[in-house]
């Protein structure tokens, strides 16, 4: 039965692409009325690309121009011949983009000017789509879904295009070793790679794209002689050259027990474990987590976890919001002598952590009962009602546990002394 323009079924198309769908949906009378316009239509797209993206501005010769004016026209007949199901081009197409791909990055072109390009590409399409059918009076209905296929089919076609480029650039960087470090790059870059790049690279590197990865950071325990490379399987992925060295583990639940035997003469820190586009957030925090055991704030383990020292981090997040904090928690210790000020602030610290207990706060202190006792009182007439007040306590102590681990002392006059 002949589709009308006033009621679009779905059929099952052959292709799978969101795309393809929304093509076989429309009116076939929209592709007799549309196939005579291909050549102008197709003309129109070409004149947009070259307005809107430098890099195509120029007359477009030799094999690349050939095959850009090919995509063009391939792209538009695809559309056409997609909306009566017929197969002419449809099998084709997905190849055509992902040589687009190869070539640019063979010609040395952008993959963010071609990406660009295709968006006035599929722009310039939606207008004249849109004036056609407006003076075919076709339902305003029709037309939306029209333009939702246009996008839909540019976001298709970009993603062949990324994968060739990048299969292109995977094929150029030579050995499988040479690929893996590439992965392993993209892996880290920041802002994060695509996951059509990264599955695209990871397959041209024979790695298997993992659910979960995590990132270990890395330090020589000494400076006397590299340390050995770490006995690690064969697809961790590995960079003990650069100036800060790192692992990532496809398999976390496999690679990190027992990870110190593996890894003698290296520091270590584990980050949180993370989706493979967040890699470079894991990383971060690793580093952060081995900054914290080279400052002796993260004990000197050979292995250490960041999800042991999440607290740590947060209170040593941001220096000027610690300091704006303890210039406002503390400032009843702003009358004091450097002196009386450690004092009580260590006083302070063990009461909130001992819940008020004169005989453990003794203990832990080394003092006698009686002077927690007269310490306590001065700390009572000096915050007032703040020891009583939950929030204010919890703003207390965490400003005086982070001093205690910076080593600093609580403010004078509000603001934190070395």
């Amino acid at each position: 039965m002949t589709r009308t323009t006033t009621q679009a079924t779905i059929p099952h198309p052959r292709g799978t692409g969101r795309a393809r769908q929304l093509w076989c949906s429309l009116p076939t009378e929209m592709a007799r009325r549309f196939r005579p316009h291909a050549d102008p239509l197709a003309r129109r797209i070409l004149e947009e690309v070259q307005r809107a993206v430098p890099e195509y501005a120029k007359p477009l010769e030799g094999e690349f121009g050939k095959m850009i004016v090919l995509a063009i026209e391939q792209a538009v007949l695809s559309c056409i011949d997609s909306i009566e199901d017929l197969a002419s081009t449809q099998d084709n197409w997905a190849k055509l983009f992902v040589e687009v791909g190869k070539r640019v990055h063979h010609d040395g072109g952008s993959l963010n000017s071609l990406q660009a390009a295709y968006r006035a590409g599929g722009r310039a399409a939606w207008r004249y789509v849109a004036e056609l059918g407006q003076a075919h009076r076709f339902p305003a209905a029709v037309l939306c879904v029209g333009a939702e296929a246009i996008f839909a089919y540019v976001e298709e076609i970009s993603a062949c295009s990324v994968e060739g480029y990048t299969l292109a650039q995977a094929m150029a960087s030579g050995t499988l070793e040479r690929r893996r470090r590439r992965l392993f790059e993209l892996l880290l870059s920041t802002p994060p790679s695509s996951p059509a790049t990264l599955a695209t690279m990871a397959k041209a590197a024979q790695w298997a794209m993992p659910e979960w990865v995590t990132v270990v950071a890395l330090d020589p325990r000494t400076d006397q002689h590299p340390p050995p490379t770490p006995q690690v399987p064969g697809d961790v992925l590995l960079d003990l050259d650069g100036p800060e060295p790192c692992l990532l583990t496809p398999n976390p639940d496999r690679d990190l027990r027992g990870l110190e035997g593996r890894l003698p003469g290296w520091r270590a820190a584990v980050g949180p474990r993370v989706r493979p586009a967040d890699a470079a957030t894991s990383l971060r925090w690793a580093r952060r987590t081995l900054d914290l055991a080279r400052r002796g704030l993260a004990g000197d383990a050979p292995v250490t976890h960041t999800a042991d020292h999440l607290a740590t981090h947060w209170l040593l997040i941001d220096r000027f919001l610690l300091d704006e904090l303890s210039a406002t928690a503390l400032a009843p210790f702003a009358g004091l002598t450097a002196k009386q000020q450690t004092r009580l602030a260590e006083t302070l610290l063990s009461w909130l952590e001992h819940n008020g207990n004169t005989p453990e706060i003794a203990q832990a202190l080394r003092i006698h009962p009686q002077t927690v006792r007269y310490r306590v009182s001065q700390l009572t007439e000096l915050f007032g009602d703040r020891l009583a007040d939950p929030a204010k306590r919890l703003e207390i102590q965490m400003a005086l546990r982070a001093h205690q681990l910076l080593g600093t002392r609580p403010p004078v006059d509000g603001r934190s002394q070395a």
